[in-house]
């Protein structure tokens, strides 16, 4: 079944792009959903008129999208996250915290446009990320998670027994004890 997509699809293609899919994936989801329509010969020519006219618009905001990919060169994120015995962290640095990273660094790149390998990061070290800009400028992102500082600790000396001021051996307690009693 020949469909023409109306948004992005993950793994399947993007808006405006002719696909081949299994007819029950094109009328029980795709269809239902607004995901595309049916790729008739009148909307296969409207498709085309379609393309040629925004030919030109995409070349700007392909140019736009290589523009933003050209402030990641260079740029080192560093990401601090709290960390237990040896490198594992207490929860996980996602796509999210990267896109916050990015942000505070001046590049605002939505999350879902980020892909980091294995879904989320769950100990520190080097990494990188897959950001796509434009469906034709995709680059690569090295970062790094580390472990944030861990506070100093002060270590305690050892207990000492408790002693009063004016407190008297015990020789002297007895004996002024007996006197008080006579």
């Amino acid at each position: 079944m020949e469909l023409i997509l109306k948004k992005d699809v993950e793994n399947l293609g993007f808006a405006d792009d002719l696909v081949t899919v299994k007819n029950g994936f094109g009328r029980n989801f795709l269809i239902p959903q607004g995901h595309a329509v049916l790729a008739t010969p009148s909307a296969k020519k409207m498709l085309a008129e379609t393309l040629k006219q925004r030919a030109f618009k995409e070349k700007k905001v392909v140019d736009e999208a290589k523009k933003q990919a050209e402030k990641l060169n260079g740029l080192e994120i560093k990401i601090t996250a709290k960390t237990g015995e040896g490198d594992k962290l207490f929860g996980s640095v996602t796509n999210a915290d990267l896109a916050d990273a990015l942000e505070k660094e001046g590049v605002s790149i939505e999350k879902k446009y980020i892909i980091i390998a294995g879904g989320a990061v769950k100990r520190t070290g080097p990494y990188e990320a897959t950001i796509r800009f434009h469906r034709d400028v995709v680059s690569n992102f090295p970062f790094e998670v580390v472990a944030e500082p861990k506070p100093a600790t002060k270590s305690k000396p050892a207990a000492k027994p408790e002693v009063k001021a004016d407190a008297k051996p015990e020789a002297e307690t007895e004996a002024e004890e007996k006197t008080e009693e006579n």
